[in-house]
């Protein structure tokens, strides 16, 4: 590994989004743990459980998008040594991320209807959606079960990854797609594994990152997210 590093994402936005990024996650998934699958159910679920299902969604989108700075280091890493296999695998699961993002947006929408307009409304909307000939986002199945095992071939030809990371890293290839999924026992291990794979390589960058960007760093974040919260609510 050479010491010349991108400026971006640079060790303190990487290092965090490899940590927060798969702990959202599994901590969204585990939100509506117990509730069955399908979207059906999950309507249900929200309609006499509202603010638990709206944290686990959303909590979940967070970290989907909280991940991308994340990925773009380890793909980073990767190149400087294998860079066909960053290319590759950095592409691929950077569209899968904006593709669940797309879901999360469809997941909020449908909480919106049952509030107001009813269960029963939402859950045919859903079913229309599932019916609806789209084809952006379908299209990019391939990459979201791709991505994570073509990243993980690429971490462990480059020696980013220890052989136990890259074999957690292949496992968020198996997560289900598409709108108003559960959690069921395969989506924690598969986040799980994910967590695995990225919180100690995100711990390793933050114990890199030099301090005067420490004193920093953490303020500026912590004011732009309140910023951005506050400016969101206000339309």
């Amino acid at each position: 590994m050479t010491n010349d590093r991108p400026a971006f994402p640079g060790p303190w936005l990487g290092g965090i989004s490899l940590i927060l990024g798969p702990a959202l996650m599994l901590t969204g998934a585990l939100l509506r743990w117990g509730v069955p699958f399908f979207f059906p159910h999950q309507l249900v679920a929200y309609e006499s459980r509202p603010g638990v299902m709206a944290a686990a969604y959303a909590v979940f989108l967070a970290g989907v998008i909280a991940l991308w700075p994340g990925v773009s280091m380890v793909a980073a890493r990767i190149g400087e040594t294998r860079p066909g296999w960053a290319v590759w695998g950095g592409a691929l699961v950077m569209t899968g991320l904006f593709a669940r993002a797309f879901h999360g947006g469809v997941n909020t929408f449908a909480f919106a209807l049952v509030d107001s307009a009813g269960t029963g409304a939402a859950t045919r909307a859903v079913a229309d959606y599932y019916a609806y000939p789209e084809w952006v986002v379908s299209s990019l199945s391939l990459s979201i079960m791709l991505g994570w095992v073509v990243l993980a071939i690429g971490g462990l030809l480059s020696h980013t990854l220890r052989p136990w990371q890259v074999a957690a890293l292949a496992l968020p290839s198996g997560l289900m797609i598409g709108v108003l999924k559960g959690t069921d026992w395969l989506t924690v291990v598969e986040l799980a594994g994910l967590a695995i794979a990225f919180v100690p390589l995100g711990v390793a960058e933050l114990r890199r990152a030099g301090s005067p960007a420490r004193k920093t760093t953490a303020p500026l974040v912590v004011l732009v997210i309140a910023a951005s919260v506050i400016l969101g609510r206000l339309g």
